[in-house]
């Protein structure tokens, strides 16, 4: 008789990502300047699913009123930015990452991302 495969989950109950919205916001600002829809869709992809609205854009609001990202408004767009604080605050959570996940390199391995049709990326 077969075994019965179980299908591994790509998700965890015990993983929340909450509290790493505003260091994805600030690391992806860090590389480029972005609108809300672009960073939605940039940290979506990390997450597996997309952003919604009311995530992304309060988070913004958070992070501008403590002067760690500006904007400027093109279009009817904003263009979002990081501010020199920003960029400070953005190198003492590089380091605190560092610190808070040193010694797990070895157990942290990144699967590649599916491309439609089902092939893998290398």
């Amino acid at each position: 008789m077969a075994k019965k495969t179980e299908k591994i989950r790509d998700d965890s109950d015990y993983l929340e990502l909450k509290g790493f919205l505003s260091f994805l916001i600030l690391h992806e600002l860090s590389l480029k300047r972005l609108c809300g829809d672009e960073l939605s869709n940039n940290i979506g992809k990390r997450k597996g699913s997309s952003l919604t609205p009311g995530t992304i854009y309060p988070a913004l609001k958070r992070l501008r009123k403590k002067k760690l990202i500006a904007y400027r408004r093109q279009g009817r767009k904003k263009v979002y930015t990081l501010t020199e604080i920003g960029r400070e605050e953005l190198e003492r959570l590089y380091m605190l990452f560092s610190n808070y996940f040193y010694g797990l390199k070895h157990k942290i391995k990144r699967k590649p991302v599916k491309k439609k049709g089902g092939k893998r990326k290398p």
